[in-house]
């Protein structure tokens, strides 16, 4: 199984380095919903340290939301699907190798807009870096594991691009609250123990829906 997962998350890592469609389409979106938020919020200091975690985690979903929609899209056009779909393989792998690859395209994103942000919104970070770092990744961790599951779902429908955020963010919501808060509190400079609620909370959704996306993947494209 191991060596199923790395095949597919180099298939996919190479063809998106090649072709760079959803991390570009991410990027753009990222770095325009921080330029007209920034322009909306100004520089007043009271404003952005309070908006700041909200900002930073609407700009991550959105910009994975419409990157990743494509990610069994692309595959179903051209007829690859089908064909990954009837290799000798757990489905479990499938799943587990599109979930890497998308956690790492968006952490890729988010290695960009948080620099970004911190210019625009002239927000000084300081020794905050390492503290937020567990936050953003176990927060994107929950998100992708969702958004990927969710993808294999409204790929095979008409009106995928409105389903996918339909049925995503509903669900992945215990994890943005936790994400969001976490975050937060990183921000206000408080240590990393005071989010330890909220961050035990991302631990247990990651743990659940990465479970369940082994499980129920199989069925959820045992059609296509």
């Amino acid at each position: 199984m191991g060596r199923a997962i790395l095949t597919l998350l180099w298939k996919d890592l190479r063809v998106e380095l090649r072709t760079k469609e959803i991390l570009t389409t991410m990027m753009v979106l990222a770095l325009l919903i921080l330029v007209i938020l920034n322009v909306a919020m100004g520089q007043n200091v009271v404003t952005v340290k309070l908006a700041a975690s909200g900002v930073l985690w609407v700009v991550f979903t959105f910009a994975a939301t419409l990157g990743l929609s494509r990610v069994f899209l692309v595959e179903k056009e051209r007829g690859q699907l089908s064909g990954i779909l009837l290799a000798p393989m757990d489905r479990s792998a499938i799943f587990l190798g599109k979930m890497i690859g998308s956690t790492i395209l968006v952490l890729l994103v988010e290695a960009v807009a948080l620099p970004v942000f911190v210019v625009l919104f002239n927000f000084p970070l300081g020794g905050r870096v390492g503290p937020l770092l567990l936050p953003l990744f176990l927060g994107t961790v929950g998100f992708i594991a969702v958004e990927t599951l969710f993808s294999a779902i409204s790929a095979q429908t008409r009106l995928r691009e409105i389903l996918l955020p339909l049925l995503a963010f509903p669900v992945a919501m215990p994890a943005l609250v936790g994400a969001v808060g976490a975050t937060a509190k990183v921000l206000d400079g408080l240590p990393l123990q005071s989010a330890a609620p909220e961050l035990q909370l991302l631990v247990a959704f990651d743990i659940l829906f990465v479970a369940i996306g082994l499980v129920v993947f199989e069925y959820v494209v045992e059609e296509e």
